[in-house]
């Protein structure tokens, strides 16, 4: 009993060391907070099809450009709740797995050895549904497939020609962040940089907004204006010396964004003056 009881608290300690250890249970709580402020998008595939015009002569078209905007308009809609569901489940996962962690530990360092070996079929039943959610949680770290219940082109556009099968799938890109460090306000200008967290070399469109509190004050907000900018840098002019001033950067909306929560901010003080 006891060389039994040795070899299953052995099993139990190893599976809480590896799959189940803080560093591993931190590590996947940090994707999901990551994924989380990321963007998902709509991708379809293929992007182009041969469609034949009214001459029946084959012309290279864009797929959403046959794409019924009604369906289309409702596949984003689908997208944005598969996301939601997504995102919602990983959280879920997650605190169920924290919670095994601290059963398991539970059972190791306070069961005697009877106790332990007449409990080892409910152990074993944990283990194994434990093992079940990691894996799940490990394939819903990477957003899947989109699945469509109705026809996303109609047959009267295509002429006769044999359109292939269209596949959608979500995507994501990272959060753009401020550069706290490189960020900064003078008397009556402030430079802005950010970047995201996977170093992109190519610079997207995004939308740099800000706004004056007015009093210095969090909740009283004065007049704003939003930028829209191709880079990582901005300077703004015209700022009051002397003035609180709150920053956000984001992506800028395109058709194919279908689900976007997060933004970051930053709030910078212009100085009084140029010595400062």
């Amino acid at each position: 009993s006891w060389e039994r009881y040795l070899e299953r608290r052995s099993l139990v300690l190893q599976f809480l060391h590896s799959s189940l250890s803080l560093h591993h249970l931190q590590h996947h709580q940090n994707k999901v907070e990551l994924l989380k402020k990321c963007y998902f998008y709509l991708e379809i595939e293929p992007k182009h099809v041969n469609v034949r015009d009214q001459n029946h002569v084959m012309h290279r078209t864009d797929i959403l450009q046959l794409i019924d905007p009604y369906q289309f308009q409702r596949m984003k809609k689908v997208g944005k709740n598969q996301t939601e569901i997504q995102l919602t489940l990983l959280t879920e996962l997650l605190e169920q797995l924290e919670r095994g962690r601290e059963e398991l530990s539970c059972y190791v360092e306070t069961c005697d050895m009877i106790t332990f070996l007449s409990r080892w079929d409910l152990i074993m039943q944990r283990l194994s549904k434990l093992s079940e959610f990691m894996e799940t949680l490990l394939s819903l770290q990477v957003p899947g497939k989109l699945y469509i219940k109705h026809r996303l082109v109609s047959h009267a556009d295509l002429r006769g020609t044999r359109l292939p099968n269209i596949r959608l799938s979500l995507s994501t890109k990272m959060p753009l962040i401020f550069d706290r460090k490189e960020s900064f306000a003078h008397k009556n200008w402030a430079k802005l940089k950010w970047f995201t967290e996977s170093q992109e070399s190519h610079l997207e469109q995004c939308e740099l907004r800000f706004t004056l509190l007015t009093n210095g004050s969090q909740t009283e907000v004065g007049y704003g204006r939003t930028q829209e900018v191709t880079s990582n840098t901005y300077i703004v002019q015209n700022l009051q010396p002397g003035s609180s001033y709150e920053f956000t950067i984001r992506r800028s909306d395109t058709h194919t964004l279908v689900f976007k929560k997060w933004h970051d901010s930053i709030i910078l003080k212009t100085k009084t003056n140029a010595v400062e």
